[in-house]
């Protein structure tokens, strides 16, 4: 199910958004000021944020490029501002849509639908190159300089949410629950801690996983 997070401080037009889009079977976040935003993105993993601009506590335009650091999720902008400049600007930041205020809510659902096809395509391919690592997790095959890296499913899964989310750091216990899945209330302390070291160890002096004290790890960019 994909997880959606809706930065709306207008309550009827974030509750009007999340009944539209259920029909779609998505999950949601619902938070109505930028703050509220930040801690959202530190406690999950989102695969799209509808990000109104004009919010309580910021601007959702300014807000978005203080935390392109971290490597976001694809967005769309929620405005009632119409002008061309300010729909280059949301465009240039990386946006995947600029959508004004008045909408159809069945054209926001149109469009989140457009920008999850468009997401769909590039993860089928599943095949990450950085440096001198050469990940498929379509063929299970992994690589650092020509040389193969024999990896266990639980370490190519924590390498996987590492890397989709470079820059990013994942909390110890949102690791565990997508590692382990149903099994995480069952793992051991020290699990997360030794399938670290373990892949870090295969990954070898090139290895990037850094960890961050007190929170979890972070895939170096």
């Amino acid at each position: 199910m994909k997880k959606i997070l809706v930065i709306e401080d207008d309550i009827s037009l974030n509750q009007g958004i999340t009944l539209s889009l259920k029909q779609d079977n998505y999950s949601f976040t619902q938070v109505y000021t930028l703050e509220e935003a930040t801690v959202a993105l530190h406690k999950d993993i989102y695969d799209l944020m509808l990000v109104d601009i004009n919010l309580p506590d910021g601007n959702g335009v300014e807000w978005i490029q203080a935390m392109m650091k971290n490597d976001l999720c694809p967005f769309i902008f929620l405005t009632a501002n119409d002008l061309e400049v300010d729909i280059v600007r949301g465009l240039e930041l990386g946006a995947d849509d600029y959508i004004t205020k008045p909408f159809s809510l069945m054209i926001l659902r149109a469009r989140v639908s457009a920008v999850f096809r468009r997401q769909q395509s590039h993860q089928n391919k599943d095949i990450y190159q950085i440096g001198n690592f050469y990940f498929n997790f379509e063929k299970m095959q992994f690589m650092n300089q020509s040389l193969p890296i024999e990896l266990s499913k639980t370490e190519q899964k924590l390498l996987r949410l590492l890397i989709v989310n470079k820059g990013q750091t994942l909390q110890r216990e949102l690791l565990i629950d997508k590692v382990w899945l149903d099994e995480s209330a069952f793992v051991e302390k020290n699990a997360l801690s030794v399938a670290i070291k373990r892949l870090r160890d295969k990954l070898g002096v090139e290895n990037r996983i850094e960890t961050v004290y007190g929170i979890g790890y972070s895939w170096k960019k």
